[in-house]
């Protein structure tokens, strides 16, 4: 029995778990792309605070009389209050977690149907790749924030952030269902496509079997790009005074800093707060996106090594 345990343990020489492996080649393509992995750490920095934050601050202290009002950093008030006695620290790390909510439901939408679009219709070609194209290219054209700042005043009565996130989702999907269409139909004509073809496999499995495993580094790439639009589109209405006044996010803080004066009364940490957690949103995702655009685009992945 010794002996069979023994065997059974052995490792051969000169092989290792496919898990090992992955992992030395992640770390090594994030030593060959700094960016990424920069944009990662700056994406987990800011998921750190908010999942560490829930456990030090309440949720009641992200709205008004929660404290007193215009108090600059203390020891209570790591990030002070604002005029209306609302925790920083605590709106950072709610609104924070809300906005994100907000471009991950939005993205994920946006570029699962748009990734769908893309699919069928240059996939199955035809007059269905006609019909879809120009639809996508006719809706291309629509202004974003117009027809956004229309449907956002038509539901600002029953304004959440689900509401919000549906909302900018219904503009979502248009750059993605353009994007992936071209990379199917370059896909499309490859020689391991053609063999599945051959071999009698269905429409279904050359596209999730198939296909779909080589462009899941430029879907998640265009995820991370969807993410960010809308997160920007979502800033941009609350800051109009479309979001929900009941709920904290980024974009409603940056409303109630403009319209309570905030500059002119000189409440530098109410203005600064958002902003820095802002600008280490966008720099991370945007630095993931190169990232991930590199990983999926080959001329780009040769020229970096």
């Amino acid at each position: 029995m010794s002996s069979l345990n023994s065997v059974a343990t052995e490792v051969t020489p000169g092989l290792e778990p496919a898990w090992r492996v992955n992992l030395r080649e992640l770390r090594l393509y994030l030593r060959r792309n700094p960016g990424l992995a920069i944009g990662l750490a700056l994406i987990a920095t800011l998921l750190a605070f908010v999942i560490m934050g829930r456990f030090v601050v309440p949720w009641d202290s992200a709205f008004p009389m929660s404290g007193p009002a215009s108090s600059p950093p203390t020891a209570g008030y790591p990030f002070g209050t604002d005029l209306r006695g609302r925790d920083m620290l605590a709106v950072m790390v709610y609104g924070t977690l809300m906005t994100l909510k907000i471009g991950l439901l939005a993205g994920i939408v946006g570029v699962f149907f748009g990734a769908s679009v893309a699919f069928v219709a240059a996939y199955h070609g035809g007059w269905i790749d006609v019909v879809l194209r120009v639809i996508v290219d006719v809706l291309i054209t629509v202004p974003s924030l117009l027809v956004l700042v229309v449907l956002a005043s038509a539901l600002q009565k029953s304004m959440t952030t689900t509401i919000m996130a549906l909302t900018i989702a219904v503009l979502a999907w248009r750059e993605p269902a353009r994007k992936i269409r071209a990379q199917v139909l370059v896909m499309r004509e490859s020689p391991y496509v053609s063999v599945a073809r051959l071999n009698g496999a269905s429409s279904v499995r050359i596209i999730f079997l198939e296909m779909m495993p080589n462009l899941l580094p430029y879907l998640c790439a265009s995820l991370v790009m969807a993410i960010a639009w809308a997160v920007l589109a979502s800033i941009g209405l609350e800051a109009l005074g479309l979001g929900s006044p009941a709920e904290p996010t980024l974009g409603m803080t940056i409303y109630w800093l403009m319209t309570d004066s905030a500059f002119m009364l000189g409440m530098w940490w109410w203005i600064l707060a958002p902003i820095v957690v802002l600008v280490i949103l966008f720099v991370g995702l945007y630095l993931v996106t190169a990232g991930l655009d590199e990983l999926a685009n080959p001329r780009l992945r040769a020229r970096s090594s």
